[in-house]
């Protein structure tokens, strides 16, 4: 892969966008590097995976231009294709994948970090989506999540001035859960991911999908979709480890035991 640079710690996976002489601008090639890069990911051992990009001034700064400025009505409907089926499979991907925003994140730079479960963002952190300045709508599925994440009347505002906003007003609107310093960005993606690491990964990987799913259903839908996955975590070691640990727990406080959770 030459523009995606995939490392484990532990249970953790970093995945790198790492095209620094271009912002780490996505054209075809970096897309490809990251669809083979969660090929790649074993999910056996790995329980959270962090998406960033290479250098502090960028994430990723958005789709490359200079690839799309030459594509037919068609071609560019299959750019944008490649870019929706890459983002929603992170977006639906097992295991949680957090994104570390460092620098630039705009157009599909916004739209793959709205992707992840969560966005967290050094304080040099910009976001947007600039499209209509460049004669285009976003194509990355930012007309969606934006609107899904910060509510419509805020996402239309960004999309159609094409503005730009700050890490400050990220977080004041709801797009990144979390603002650090640059040097602290990464320490605290891993920190979080340590975390959730720790947690029974089978009820970890089915809130995510009840998470997801439930919100494309509505109430009645989305309450039976949680009561299967909810019974579906009877019966895994996890289980019966996590629930026997807090009853040795409440039988005797000085007996704290830790659990190590195992994929079962």
């Amino acid at each position: 892969m030459a523009y995606v640079r995939y490392e484990t710690e532990g249970a953790i996976g970093i995945l790198t966008i790492d095209r620094p002489k271009a912002l780490n601008a996505l054209n075809s090639e970096v897309l490809d590097d990251l669809s083979a890069a969660l090929d790649g990911v074993d999910l056996e051992t790995i329980r959270v995976l962090i998406l960033t990009g290479s250098g502090d001034k960028s994430f990723v700064a958005g789709a490359d231009i200079g690839e799309m400025s030459t594509l037919s009505k068609e071609e560019g409907t299959a750019f944008g294709k490649k870019g929706n089926d890459l983002f929603r499979r992170i977006e639906t991907f097992p295991i949680p994948v957090i994104a570390a925003v460092n620098g630039f994140a705009l157009g599909g730079g916004n739209e793959i970090a709205m992707s992840c479960d969560f966005r967290i963002c050094s304080d040099n952190a910009v976001f947007g989506q600039p499209e209509v300045g460049l004669g285009i709508t976003p194509g990355f599925g930012g007309t969606q999540r934006l609107a899904r994440l910060i509510g419509p009347g805020m996402a239309k505002q960004l999309v159609y001035t094409a503005r730009n906003i700050k890490a400050d007003e990220a977080l004041r609107i709801g797009l990144v859960n979390q603002v650090t310093t640059q040097e602290e960005l990464l320490p605290t993606a891993k920190k979080l991911a340590s975390v959730i690491a720790g947690n029974a990964p089978i009820a970890v990987r089915a809130c995510k999908k009840a998470i997801n799913d439930g919100l494309q259903q509505d109430m009645d839908q989305a309450v039976v979709t949680e009561e299967k996955l909810f019974g579906s975590c009877f019966e895994t070691e996890d289980q019966r480890e996590g629930m026997a640990n807090f009853l040795r727990k409440k039988d005797d406080p000085k007996k704290v035991k830790h659990v190590a959770f195992q994929n079962k």
